[in-house]
């Protein structure tokens, strides 16, 4: 036995009996969090959108819209030949039914390693009142695309912009019901400022952000 087997052994000794009260476990959690309405929240602009498109900016973040999701590859491509970049990139599973090559692009469909320059993503919801994206892990988006390119493309549905980030969870509980693996918040490039408190793009993480608005629902 390896030192690995060991210790999950022990861990499942000690859990015995704990699969029998998971669903009970779980119906306490949500018990308690339908009786505990959400705190004070400051007061939020009617138009979600708008106050997205703002706040995103703010944080450095480009911007553009699109009708549809059919729009999306072309958007990117004219991202990319402005910025100079390569138009390649590594795409969510989710998006590989879009007609890349069409405009001009050559993208994989999988999790990005450490040599891919560009990573096109979509995201489960984005935040109005940060300008923040909000990415869910899962075999369709892997997390990876977000995180490694030095340029990271975010496709958001305008339907899939909600107000706080408590409506984002409140939204993730009620489509998904179980929490995946991993939740990202991604609020513009990344940035540090610990250096003598200067501020610098892409210390751990994407240079860029850009974020092609979908007008129309899928």
């Amino acid at each position: 036995m390896t030192a690995r087997d060991s210790i999950i052994s022990r861990i499942r000794a000690a859990r015995a009996g704990a699969a029998a009260t998971a669903d009970e476990e779980r119906s306490a959690v949500r018990a308690y969090v339908a009786s505990h309405p959400p705190g004070p929240r400051p007061r939020q602009d009617a138009d979600a959108v708008a106050r997205f498109r703002d706040r995103a900016a703010s944080l450095a973040s480009t911007l553009d819209e699109v009708a549809d999701l059919a729009g999306v590859p072309r958007a990117a491509a004219e991202y990319l030949r402005a910025q100079g970049l390569p138009c390649e990139a590594v795409i969510w599973p989710e998006l590989a039914s879009l007609d890349w090559s069409g405009a001009g692009l050559t993208v994989e469909a999988r999790p990005a390693r450490g040599d891919d320059k560009v990573g096109i993503t979509g995201c489960f919801c984005a935040i109005a009142e940060t300008g923040t994206l909000m990415t869910v892990s899962g075999a369709q988006s892997p997390s990876a695309v977000s995180l490694l390119p030095e340029t990271h493309i975010a496709v958001v549905v305008r339907g899939r912009i909600v107000g706080s980030m408590e409506d984002a969870w409140t939204l993730l509980r009620a489509e998904r019901g179980e929490m995946p693996r991993a939740v990202h918040f991604i609020s513009g490039p990344s940035r540090t400022a610990d250096i003598e408190q200067t501020v610098t793009l892409g210390a751990h993480g994407p240079y860029r952000l850009h974020v092609i608005l979908v007008a129309a629902a899928p």
